[in-house]
């Protein structure tokens, strides 16, 4: 049953990688555009679909988490390699544009989470606090 998991993959992997070409067509670049990342996104879309549907068995479920969890390093490190010499030749534009774009993830990423109410989450944490707090002040 893993082995469904990693024919899930290659199957994303391959419309991912088809879906990108046809993209940079589009643009007018002769690369592939975001392949990998719509492979990933399809992998996920695919994958909660399953879980819906109750067409996900846990073995199946187990092959597509390992693969997608080595997946995305490995890929990620391609890509960083890349785009750094790509960026390195282009000039200081490209090179400032990708620091850019980092600092702009992290501040995003950073208001996400500060927005983010861990006591809303569990709502009897929340409560049992509240009770300790009460108990506190009457002792």
């Amino acid at each position: 049953m893993i082995i469904y998991g990693t024919a899930l993959l290659a199957l994303c992997h391959l419309l991912g990688i088809f879906l990108g070409d046809l993209l940079g067509q589009l643009m007018g670049v002769k690369t592939n555009v975001g392949g990998v990342g719509i492979a990933m996104l399809l992998l996920i879309c695919a994958r909660l679909y399953m879980q819906r549907r109750g067409w996900l068995p846990q073995m199946t479920e187990r092959g597509v988490e390992y693969w997608g969890a080595m997946y995305i390093p490995v890929v990620v490190a391609m890509a960083a390699q890349q785009d750094v010499v790509a960026a390195l030749r282009g000039g200081p534009v490209a090179v400032l544009a990708a620091i850019g774009s980092v600092l702009v993830c992290g501040a995003v990423i950073s208001i996400i989470n500060r927005m983010e109410n861990p006591r809303m989450e569990n709502p009897a944490a929340a409560e049992a606090d509240s009770m300790l707090i009460k108990e506190h002040r009457h002792a």
